[in-house]
């Protein structure tokens, strides 16, 4: 009924008509890449105006354009420098449109051939000439299912895979070419937020919400190899999120109403030389999820800022901070079912809050210039779960933990060019401090009639504290030869930490890269790159105590990563792009299990803690394939993606033994349209598909003996991965309509996931059969069930459901 309500709202809305003509406001900084100098009259123009419109920046190098509201494509051109263009820039009547250029110079020789044709397609550069892949701000908030999510987005990127197929389709794991979830890097304006996810698994990155507002973002860059010498940490891939500034000249802003949520955004000036972003969000799934009668309540609020402040002509002061408040609930449901009662007895609650907040403080510099940030985040996370907890009786503890994550960090980095060089240094170190309190039944005591052990007890008690420093130094060199035909580019760093055993040997973790890209023509590029990486054991690893309180796991290594990577990339035009490229990754000292004997590689897909136990780095695994992209920016009002990426990823446990891994789904596509059409009105497709992710059988004899204390069953690692689930596939559609007044606009949009209803595998829950109303458990003799289970009856839950998930939303700008 409520949906019902809504629809006759939306189509009530779209009879509105707008006879007065109205226009936008496009408007922007320009800089020297290089240098970060302002350049002042360059001309920028959106193509394909008749008469052409555009405008000059002025000597601070900022630009202002005011034109019909509408989509434009935007170029900036300077003699002397590399012209670029912007795609899909939409100019409404509510906000400024804030586009900022950075431009590079043309190569000072005249003799030189300078390839330029086709290059505003590609998001490569000499410094990064492969796997790397960028979306703007316009692709993320137009995304069909994507609900505003940079992190789900993100996910319609080639090689980039997600929980998807696992029973996970609402999380937001991020499994860049059959990496684990925990071995990306994300930075904001340069410095490094552990934390872009609601709920986030502890000692991965997933969860089932982004934190980032859309609204502040430029736009995203993925680099899925061959990364920059100054990121530390990064095994899989390093993210770069790129906010815009706030509005100089006014103050505006926005709001967003959803089915889930109500988020709101606030920009504006705040002096000459400075201006802001301010963001709050709150979530109200609890509402949705009650309504729909589903036993859990999670709900958040998140908040965002950004503060930009010119000092002086070259020193440019930033301040961001962005944090979240997860919390989680039951409810009892209104109709019981054997799913609902699962959900109760084996889902942890799990309450959280996190922040990063950071200063940067950039300082042009003759032929470059410096960078020096600080930042501290906050990561703290309770998770409970309690044996009787289907019935409320919480007094049969049997997983707690409660642990805080501090870093404390400061990075400095130098970027310079001397000639046809170009080179950058810089120096990173952090303090860590991190508190680990766990209870946790692995395993529960069980005895017979006549008091004999047929099961003995495993659990994890301690209460660990850690601190220590981690260190790190990095150079990368860059150049064009051969008249710009041959791009070269190398780059090394270390890595250090005063915790482990081996951490202050810094040949242990030299870790060189280089890459090449050559001009085959002007439209076809050969690029290649070969590079070693290295991280830190997670904390939850390292904190880990026996019952001695030793640190058992204090020997371990820096995990190892080697890629190989070679591609081909083919620009047809400035608005089109094709590539396929080949990789190849070789992983050594991975964490492996001693307990259950496997890679930890293959944990993290779900809302539990991963590394609270004693781990040897002896694992080793590999993963490959090859991944082909299509991209077409907006052309005559069509825009569109499609990748294909195969990939296969294995790694071994304590055996030695190479076996899938959980993020070996072997085939991934995702593509993409879009078509713009008159009086405000888009149409979005998107489509998803991933092979069918390995799946391990339960431990029956286990399942039964433990599912009582555990509300859950329990895998046979014996037979890792040893089983396939069908593929999953996901169509999702969505329809915008936009109005423009004279000084505010208004957007709605209908969002519709999973429209063809397409039935998706999900992982089998182990539980005892249930008598009609869900009151108890079924036996085979007719009495109680036992404290063992013995006379349980099991049976496996499938959740074959097909549910589409329709969303009406608002977005008002002013």
């Amino acid at each position: 009924m409520k949906l019902n309500k809504l629809l006759l709202i939306f189509c009530t809305l779209i009879t509105l008509k707008v006879n007065a003509q109205t226009n936008g406001v496009l408007q922007g900084t320009i800089l020297d890449k290089n240098t970060k100098e302002p350049l002042i009259g360059v001309s920028v123009a959106l193509i394909g105006t008749d008469p052409l419109i555009g405008g000059i920046t002025d000597i601070s190098g900022k630009y202002r354009i005011e034109a019909p509201t509408g989509s434009y494509n935007v170029r900036a051109s300077f003699i002397g420098y590399k012209s670029e263009q912007r795609f899909n820039i939409i100019l409404s009547s509510g906000n400024a449109y804030i586009v900022n250029f950075e431009l590079e110079e043309e190569a000072s020789n005249l003799d030189e051939v300078v390839v330029t044709v086709g290059r505003a397609a590609s998001a490569a550069t000499i410094q990064n000439p492969i796997s790397i892949n960028r979306l703007s701000t316009e692709e993320i908030k137009s995304n069909p299912g994507g609900n505003f999510d940079i992190s789900r987005v993100i996910q319609t990127l080639p090689g980039v895979g997600g929980s998807a197929g696992t029973g996970g389709a609402f999380r937001n794991d991020i499994i860049i070419r059959g990496g684990a979830p925990n071995e990306n890097v994300f930075y904001l304006d340069g410095i490094e937020i552990p934390v872009i996810n609601h709920f986030q698994t502890q000692g991965g990155s997933g969860g089932p919400a982004g934190i980032l507002n859309v609204s502040f973002i430029e736009d995203v860059t993925l680099n899925s190899s061959g990364f920059n010498a100054k990121y530390d940490n990064a095994l899989a891939s390093v993210f770069e999120f790129k906010q815009r500034e706030g509005n100089q000249e006014r103050f505006q802003g926005n709001v967003r109403l959803s089915a889930t949520e109500l988020a709101t955004t606030f920009e504006g000036p705040a002096g000459k030389k400075t201006n802001y972003l301010v963001s709050a969000r709150r979530s109200y799934l609890q509402l949705l999820f009650q309504a729909i009668d589903l036993p859990i309540r999670p709900n958040y609020w998140d908040f965002q800022y950004k503060v930009s402040h010119q000092l002086n002509d070259k020193l440019t002061l930033t301040a961001l901070g962005v944090g979240a408040i997860d919390e989680f609930r039951f409810g009892v449901p209104r109709e019981s079912s054997p799913d609902k009662a699962y959900v109760l007895r084996a889902t942890p609650s799990n309450n959280q809050w996190n922040y990063t907040v950071g200063f940067s403080l950039r300082k042009r510099l003759a032929n470059g210039y410096s960078l020096l940030s600080v930042s501290r985040n906050v990561f703290d996370n309770r998770v409970d779960r309690f044996e009787d907890q289907e019935s409320g009786e919480n007094n049969q503890r049997n997983l707690g933990i409660q642990s805080q994550e501090v870093e404390n960090k400061l990075r400095w980095e130098v970027n310079k060019s001397q000639g046809s060089w170009k080179y950058s240094y810089g120096l990173m170190a952090q303090y860590i401090d991190f508190s680990n309190e766990v209870f946790n039944v692995v395993r529960k005591e069980l005895r017979d009639e006549n008091d004999q052990v047929v099961q003995p007890a495993v659990v994890f008690d301690y209460n660990a504290q850690i601190d220590y420093l981690r260190y790190g130094a990095f150079g990368q060199v860059s150049r064009s030869f051969f008249n710009n035909r041959l791009g070269f580019n190398a780059g090394i760093r270390t890595d250090m930490n005063s915790f482990t055993d081996t951490g202050m040997n810094p040949l242990r973790t030299l870790s060189p890269r280089m890459s090449l890209s050559y001009v085959l023509t002007d439209k076809l590029n050969l690029n290649g790159s070969v590079g070693q990486y290295y991280k830190t054991p997670i904390n939850t690893v390292l904190s880990f105590q026996d019952e001695s309180g030793n640190f058992v796991n204090k020997n371990n290594e820096y995990i190892g990563s080697l890629h190989y990577v070679l591609g081909l990339e083919y620009l047809p035009r400035e608005s089109t792009r094709f590539t396929v490229e080949g990789f190849y990754k070789k992983y050594t000292n991975y964490p492996v299990s001693i307990r259950d004997g496997i890679s930890l590689a293959n944990l993290g897909g779900d809302f539990s803690v991963v590394g609270n136990e004693p781990v040897a780095s002896t694992g080793d695994g590999r993963a490959y394939g090859f991944e082909f992209l299509f991209q077409q920016k907006l052309i005559e009002n069509i825009f569109a993606v499609f990748s294909y990426t195969y990939v296969r990823s294995e790694f071994s446990g304590l055996d030695g033994e190479f076996i899938s891994s959980s993020w070996d789904n072997r085939n991934l596509i995702s593509a993409l349209f879009g078509k713009k059409f008159p009086k405000g009105w888009e149409l979005g497709l998107k489509y998803r598909y991933a092979g069918g992710s390995p799946l391990t059988p339960f431990d029956l004899e286990a399942s039964r003996l433990n599912f009582l204390s555990l509300g859950t069953g329990v895998l046979d690692f014996d037979r890792l991965n040893s089983e396939r689930l069908g593929g999953f596939s996901q169509l999702d559609v969505r329809i915008d309509k936009k109005w423009n007044f004279p000084k505010y606009s208004l957007n709605i949009f209908l969002d519709v996931q999973n429209a063809l209803i397409t039935v998706n595998p999900s992982a089998p829950r182990y539980s005892f059969q249930r008598n009609a109303d869900n009151t108890a458990f079924l036996t085979t003799d007719g009495q109680a069930i036992r404290p063992d289970g013995s006379n349980g009856i099991p049976i496996l839950l499938i959740d074959d459901d097909a549910i589409p998930t329709p969303s009406i939303g608002i977005i008002f700008e002013f």
